[in-house]
């Protein structure tokens, strides 16, 4: 199956620990990222789609993505 997950998170090095995270855990970066202004905390925010190729598993909606 294959999995995706968009990260998202404040324009900050928390912001590049989870992807960086992600890609240690073999998620492979999909697309370019995204930023946007954010007017109710004045702050940019970041988001990044990334994907995964998991043998063995049949997708249900319960699952936690960050797991795999």
């Amino acid at each position: 199956m294959r999995l995706y997950r968009l990260l998202t998170g404040p324009d900050d090095a928390s912001f590049c620990h989870k992807v960086s995270k992600a890609l240690d855990d073999s998620w492979e970066l999909h697309g370019d990222p995204c930023y946007a202004y954010n007017a109710q905390n004045g702050s940019m925010q970041c988001a990044q789609a990334v994907v995964k190729t998991v043998t063995g598993k049949k997708y249900n909606p319960e699952m936690k993505l960050g797991d795999y």
